[in-house]
């Protein structure tokens, strides 16, 4: 084979490679070793599926619907292409009796548009917004094998991992943020064999590219003139930018903008003095010194009093988390989420605040069962030791290291106070 990314051999007999690759799913399915004649990226694919507990026989999971799901694409970064997809796919798609869909980098269907008749078949293996066609969920797939590899790739037949995927052929390739080069999902073209050719991945890819060029040159979104930008997660001292200032903000300035955030009809003094402090025997003067310091910071005109409130929107990165929360977008709110909010703060409100961020986030990663989603969140420094988190990982991703590092935090909590493991001499 001399493009590993494509599904058949110059001159090779489709019938008989169906055949083939048939005989080898069922052989890697029963007793897990992979025939020579399957391509690697698509062995590979395999591999990652069945460790992801994916079965021969399953299906994709529908996460997002109705307004859910149009709230979220009409905030995804590939909306703004989509017009151009619709006029550079949507006639080949139309004339072949083929799909087009558009994923996001979690192999999440955005949109699927094209051929009535094709739709209707595609609809009974949900094949359809909403349904997320990640590795992860469904196997071996062309959106979803795309983004998993970062590489534009051909699905044909029984190289699909699900059995009632594999009378379809589909060519995918991943479109990427030009400014940053992250994924932004797949471009995909879906329907018969006859998509078993070069020239379907080459034009996906192309279509890739172009979408990659028009969002180069979309200007962005830019926040309103009085917009005030907070970033709060994993920082004890938040950072604000106002009027083009960045501006590093003490540990109580911090905890007083998260809360006028959270709170833009405004909070009296009495209603600030019990969200900051702890301390009953703290005084409104001590109070009002905090906040005429911060006025002198923020300028006098985005900082009002009775009540205390701030003049302007806050887009804060707490608030992204949980409208990306809101809307089922789990992945995208664990992206978001850059650590615990204010960590070292102790004022009741914001600890509030922050458990229920936190908890909300983890329980989401927790119910979505996706390896490595709950891999990042366990490996990054907040989630070391949640043992809740552990134990799901471990149910869906049960290496050897995995239930080493769960034996261990079980026997942690089972011992009793004071005691500690015993370590090499």
């Amino acid at each position: 084979m001399t493009e590993p990314w494509v599904a058949l051999e110059p001159g090779a007999d489709p019938v008989e490679r169906v055949r083939e690759l048939r005989r080898a799913h069922e052989t890697f399915t029963a007793v897990g070793t992979v025939a020579r004649r399957v391509r690697p990226v698509v062995a590979d694919s395999w591999r990652r599926s069945a460790l992801a507990g994916v079965g021969p026989e399953g299906t994709a999971p529908v996460e997002l619907t109705d307004g859910d799901l149009g709230s979220y694409r009409a905030e995804h970064p590939l909306a703004r292409v989509m017009p151009l997809v619709r006029e550079l796919m949507g006639p080949f798609a139309a004339d072949g009796e083929h799909l087009l869909a558009v994923c996001d980098a979690q192999g999440r269907l955005l949109w699927v548009e094209g051929h009535p008749a094709t739709r209707r078949r595609a609809d009974s293996m949900n094949f359809v917004p909403g349904a997320r066609w990640a590795e992860s969920a469904v196997g071996t797939n062309a959106p979803g094998t795309a983004v998993a590899v970062d590489r534009p790739v051909q699905v044909f037949a029984a190289e699909h991992f699900v059995r009632r995927v594999q009378p379809w052929t589909c060519a995918a390739a991943p479109v990427h943020d030009p400014r940053t080069g992250r994924v932004l999902g797949a471009l995909d073209i879906t329907g018969g064999n006859r998509l078993a050719h070069p020239h379907s991945l080459g034009f996906v890819q192309a279509v890739a590219r172009a979408a990659e060029s028009q969002l180069a040159l979309l200007a962005p979104v830019e926040d309103a003139a009085d917009t005030l930008r907070l970033t709060a997660l994993g920082r004890d001292e938040a950072r604000l930018v106002v009027d083009g200032r960045r501006v590093r903000l003490s540990r109580r300035h911090s905890e007083i903008l998260v809360l006028l955030a959270r709170h833009p009809e405004g909070l009296t003094g009495g209603e600030l003095l019990c969200a900051l402090y702890e301390d009953e025997s703290v005084t409104p003067v001590t109070l009002r010194a905090e906040l005429a310091r911060l006025r002198r910071i923020l300028g006098p005109a985005l900082l009002a009093s009775r009540p205390y409130r701030l003049t302007a929107a806050v887009e804060s990165d707490v608030s992204v988390v949980e409208r990306r929360l809101d809307s089922g977008a789990v992945a995208e709110a664990a992206a978001a989420y850059r650590g615990p909010l204010l960590p070292g703060s102790q004022a009741p409100a914001v600890a509030r605040l922050r458990r229920r961020l936190a908890d909300g986030l983890r329980t989401a990663l927790i119910a979505r069962r996706d390896p490595d989603l709950l891999a990042d969140w366990v490996h990054a420094p907040w989630g070391e030791d949640d043992l809740d988190v552990w134990r799901a990982l471990a149910a869906v991703r049960p290496t050897a290291a995995v239930r080493a590092r769960l034996e261990d935090l079980e026997a942690e909590l089972a011992a009793p106070a004071g005691w500690e493991r015993p370590g090499p001499h």
